[in-house]
């Protein structure tokens, strides 16, 4: 985390959800009930302070989520929130048309007051670049062209064809862009296209921790960064406190091995998998919440982030130990690792 004047540290706190209901024993899904427990997550994280509510994009759940729209979704929750910033860890740009998704983008910033930031990224679901008709063997080379593209739609500059602009006039989003990565190359890319960076929960084809892994990355992306403004990192992380660390692991543990022995099947994680594994493969944190400040201390990539993202998946936990776990978080663990809600807390990051 980075100081402010005096010491202390400076970071934001946010809420991941990848909208994920729980399948029935047919496999079927009840989107309608997922969606509106997500949406009042946005509005109980408001209520308490976050600073920024996030959500994935995913066109096939394969066990991820079930959120293909996510401007329509964060649209919505504008209306339900007054202060949470509206966010995507990621849209997934190769499969969006980017002057398209850069109108949607103004839009909900028009709607909300100025509240959202975008996160973009390659996916990798050979499934879903084939429904879109794209080469999923071209993501990388997709993304950096849509992004260039994206960019100067939300910079006002003509795209598309002479004399076009986007409608709304977007706002300044110089700051405003984020990309995820899973490399060391991905972060230096990133910050050499003035990009935010964005770490995932868990890296995945390593046996080392994955703050050993995704530390080296931080501070390539830091050495690189040339801007005027400070850089900032978005360090997600899998942060679940409950009462004490059995009730938590009740919660989690079955979801977090089934989702770890899904991630075997395609070679991420080693086969025969247990629960404990599944939590560290994961870099889980989970129990009271003393248990939880005391981890995230010795997070090797925390000292370094803007922005701490919270979130559950691949866990689907009920919707009371949900909002339980968002009110431990904003009133106990983040304050103990020195952050403060918008009420209190010095003026934000600038442009943020």
């Amino acid at each position: 985390m980075t100081d402010r004047p005096g010491g202390r540290p400076r970071f934001r706190l946010g809420f991941l959800t990848h909208v994920q209901g729980r399948a029935d024993d047919r496999g079927r899904t009840d989107f309608t009930a997922a969606y509106r427990d997500a949406q009042e997550l946005f509005v109980v994280a408001d209520e308490l302070g976050f600073d920024v509510g996030w959500v994935a994009q995913h066109h096939v759940s394969l066990g991820g989520g079930g959120l293909p729209s996510p401007w329509t979704f964060l649209a919505y929750a504008a209306a339900r929130t007054r202060h949470i910033r509206l966010a995507t860890a990621i849209t997934v740009l190769p499969l969006e048309d980017p002057v398209r998704l850069a109108e949607d983008v103004a839009v909900v910033d028009t709607l909300s007051g100025g509240r959202v930031e975008i996160g973009v990224g390659s996916g990798g679901s050979e499934l879903e670049y084939a429904a879109f008709g794209r080469d999923v063997a071209h993501k990388r080379e997709l993304t950096s062209e849509g992004l260039a593209v994206l960019r100067r739609a939300l910079a006002n500059e003509e795209v598309g064809a002479p004399g076009f602009t986007i409608q709304p006039a977007a706002r300044d989003f110089t700051d405003r862009v984020w990309q995820g990565v899973f490399s060391q190359p991905g972060a230096e890319y990133a910050a050499a296209a003035g990009s935010n960076l964005l770490l995932n929960r868990a890296t995945y084809g390593y046996d080392e921790p994955t703050d050993e892994v995704q530390r080296p990355w931080a501070d390539a992306y830091l050495a690189a960064w040339e801007q005027p403004r400070a850089p900032r990192i978005g360090l997600s992380r899998f942060i679940f406190p409950a009462a004490d660390r059995r009730t938590a692991l009740a919660q989690i543990g079955p979801d977090v091995l089934a989702a770890a022995q899904r991630f075997s099947v395609r070679g991420a994680f080693p086969a025969g998998i247990d629960t404990e594994e599944a939590l560290r493969r994961f870099h889980s944190f989970y129990g009271h919440p003393d248990e939880l400040i005391e981890q995230l201390r010795r997070e090797r990539v925390l000292p370094v982030a803007t922005d701490l993202i919270a979130q559950f998946n691949p866990a689907v936990v009920d919707q009371d130990a949900a909002i339980r776990a968002l009110e431990l978080i904003a009133t106990e663990v983040a304050p103990a690792l020195g952050w403060q809600p918008v009420s209190t807390a010095e003026p934000e990051l600038a442009g943020a």
